[in-house]
């Protein structure tokens, strides 16, 4: 009898710190062995000396979350785990976003009920904390947090969703007496919104104007404030799609005062700018609406460049899917709308691994090392998933992904998501995953999906891994 049930031979393995070859044998799910010239199993890989990572974690997605009518994502966990298997993301960590003057433990269950049996890859939750009342802080929050959803994000925007200062301390304290992980959106509300108001009153509400209204300082004055109030409870905070230099500047400045500010970006900052919002008032680049939104491209070397020297510790998609045409995505009613008024996200769970990969290691701007820390390892690390999750070692789930470099140009017919663009269209890439594994199971061969529904499984994480110094 085979002694193991797959094996992968002569894999360039990559970790976050080593690149070695050798083979890999899984077993009920889990890698347990590496090793040279290991036994025969019962189905065999040759990866031919190509590279293999872990597989993706995901850890900054919307699925099926709800929105105001007609407005819908056009992604759920069928089609959104679906894409992310095809891209090479084996874990995703979407969000249960509670609704003012809903309770925080009805909208994880609300989450619960729309993942069901569709997701084809293991997942996890986020919660977002939108109306921090006594019993959420004191009871609901604390109870979430033991239970396994130990990471909640809050805005310092949005109308629906924003906290005010005294609101986030009030979070801060929780998920520092608990240990969990807070995201913080940063961008300045009042800001955006006199800016938006002087917009709208000179007529300009054409898409390109959503950046003109959120322009780098309203970030910049909201990451220096998320800043000192994580410094004044004490407690790790991590900054969320980070856009350019003025909020990397900040950040740059507490890490060199010893605070832990974590930090995370995501590939619009790095291939979109702010012209792919539009050159004229023309609807098109509603497709690119997302907040913060796409700034020059000299602010796309900016964030190159920390995610080399390490600023960043996650680069997740923030994939927000909505169709641009039909009345429930970018165009509601079938109208097109003042940007104040279009739904703000771009998708990009299938395409993450690839641009990095593409464009980041084979361009030589960031090692296939610094890849498997940025996209598997921290984010496993900061979410409390490592070391079944990120690792390519023994004991893991042998989520895993073999990497094919070959030339071709991407289009959104090549995609699974459901939305019907990619802001990425037309870009020549250089690599995309030959094949994924999750758990041990074959859910992508490089040209046809064959994971199955409700073969993910809900995790209950732990505490973060990753060891923040304490604050002075």
């Amino acid at each position: 009898m085979p002694a193991f049930d797959l094996l992968i031979r002569n894999a360039r393995a990559v970790t976050a710190s080593d690149i070695f070859y050798c083979d890999i044998a899984v077993k009920d799910g889990q890698i347990v062995q590496l090793g040279r010239d290991l036994p025969s199993a019962a189905m065999e890989i040759d990866a031919a000396g190509r590279y293999v990572t872990p597989g993706g974690v995901d850890a900054h997605c919307h699925l099926d979350q709800p929105e105001a009518p007609p407005i819908k994502m056009a992604d759920d966990f069928f089609t959104g785990t679906l894409s992310a298997a095809c891209g090479g993301s084996t874990t995703v960590i979407p969000f249960a976003a509670q609704q003012k003057g809903q309770s925080l433990r009805a909208a994880v269950e609300d989450y619960h009920r729309r993942a069901g049996n569709q997701a084809h890859i293991d997942y996890a939750f986020h919660l977002i904390v939108s109306d921090p009342t006594p019993t959420v802080l004191g009871e609901e929050l604390p109870a979430l947090i033991r239970e396994g959803y130990t990471s909640f994000k809050i805005y310092m925007t949005y109308d629906s969703l924003k906290l005010n200062d005294g609101q986030i301390l009030d979070v801060l304290s929780v998920a520092r007496e608990h240990g969990a992980m807070v995201m913080i959106h940063a961008e300045n509300a009042d800001c955006i919104e006199w800016l938006t108001q002087r917009l709208e009153a000179s007529g300009k509400t054409a898409p390109r104007y959503h950046a003109h209204a959120r322009p780098m300082l309203v970030e910049r004055e909201a990451t220096h404030r998320a800043i000192a109030l994580g410094e004044l409870v004490d407690v790790p905070i991590l900054i969320v799609h980070v856009s350019g230099s003025d909020a990397v500047e900040q950040i740059r400045w507490a890490r060199a005062h010893g605070l832990n500010v974590f930090a995370e970006t995501c590939p619009q900052y790095l291939f979109l700018s702010a012209e792919d919002l539009g050159l004229d008032d023309s609807y098109g680049g509603a497709r690119c609406v997302c907040s913060p939104p796409p700034r020059s491209k000299a602010n796309q070397q900016v964030i190159w460049q920390g995610l080399a020297d390490g600023l960043f510790t996650v680069f997740s998609s923030d994939h927000a899917p909505f169709r641009f045409e039909g009345e429930d995505g970018k165009k509601p009613g079938n109208k097109e709308q003042p940007f104040r008024h279009i739904p703000n996200g771009i998708p990009g769970l299938e395409t993450r691994m690839a641009l990095l990969w593409s464009e980041g290691v084979m361009a030589g701007l960031i090692t296939p090392q610094k890849f498997v820390e940025l996209t598997a390892t921290n984010p496993a690390k900061t979410y409390g998933l490592h070391p079944r999750k990120g690792s390519l070692s023994i004991g893991a789930d042998a989520d895993l992904v073999i990497w094919d470099e070959r030339e071709f140009v991407l289009t959104n017919s090549m995609l699974h998501h459901n939305v019907d663009y990619t802001p990425y269209e037309g870009m020549r890439l250089s690599a995309w995953p030959g094949l994924t594994l999750s758990r041990g199971e074959v859910v992508w061969d490089g040209m046809t999906f064959t994971g199955k529904p409700g073969a993910g499984q809900f995790l209950k994480r732990g505490l973060p891994t990753l060891l923040p110094r304490r604050c002075k």
